[in-house]
């Protein structure tokens, strides 16, 4: 198994959140595993619990079979390599500062232009890019750069938190099939974390439904989204009418 979840809390005592309450849940090598729900579900304490960018007040993190959320941070320089986060707004998690080189660069600890102009190639971007900086770059060219920065140590696992809420409707379909042509590429295991279920179904094949820090659902995507059980589910999905006009769109090809 690659991630295993088990009995997972967290509670900032300061501010009286339970932003976590038992959560558990496995996610298999190759697997696109789905994680959608509103603004404060617990999403994004969940996606800092998986990267050891965070500890749980109690339960488990592992990762290939492999306590990480007991680890210091000086032991878990594997995970650092092993799985990483393309983050939802790329201006904000892009250096300014630094050519898009550097950038692609960082997590490798040295400039290695050969992996720099096959990472640009594989992104969908010029090799001239490289010598240029952030503010540059549209968006979507942006979120490009940051898919191409995870995907610089070779992880085996990529979390993409909310990659393409901050961008145009335009470009959206673009990044997503971005996304899983790489995840297919580089036989990732990909989780997607997302408040738009229309996204998460044409990107995964396995989903949670997050509500105010529980797993309220998990299953197969189809089966949750053709057959929801829980209340609230069937609300989400309700609330969402054009899901089903945005499910074409996105396998239709329509870039907008």
């Amino acid at each position: 198994m690659m991630i295993s979840v088990r009995d997972l809390e967290r509670r900032y005592t300061r501010r009286d959140v339970h932003a976590l309450r038992g959560v558990s849940f496995d996610v298999e090598a190759g697997q696109r595993f789905g994680i959608v729900g509103e603004s404060g579900s617990g999403k994004s304490t969940l996606v800092r619990l998986l990267a050891a960018l965070d500890k749980p007040t109690a339960g488990s993190v592992s990762f290939q079979g492999k306590r990480v959320d007991t680890l210091p941070e000086r032991k878990l320089g594997f995970l650092r390599s092993e799985l990483q986060i393309v983050f939802q707004d790329p201006m904000g998690s892009l250096d300014p500062r630094m050519r898009v080189r550097d950038i692609i660069s960082e997590p490798l600890g040295r400039r290695d232009p050969a992996r720099v102009s096959e990472l640009l190639k594989a992104v969908g971007l010029p090799s001239d890019a490289a010598g240029r900086y952030p503010h540059q770059f549209s968006g979507g060219q942006r979120q490009r750069i940051s898919i191409a920065r995870a995907l610089a140590p070779n992880p085996s696992v990529l979390i993409a938190d909310e990659p393409v809420s901050a961008l145009d409707v335009s470009v959206r379909k673009q990044i997503l099939d971005l996304l899983a042509s790489l995840v297919e590429l580089y036989s990732l295991t990909l989780i997607f974390v997302s408040h738009d279920l229309g996204v998460v179904r044409h990107v995964c094949d396995r989903v949670a439904v997050m509500r105010r820090g529980e797993i309220v659902e998990i299953g197969d995507v189809d089966q949750v989204y053709d057959a929801p059980e829980h209340e609230y589910t069937r609300e989400l999905l309700a609330a969402a009418p054009n899901l089903r006009a945005e499910l074409a769109r996105l396998r239709g090809g329509d870039d907008g």
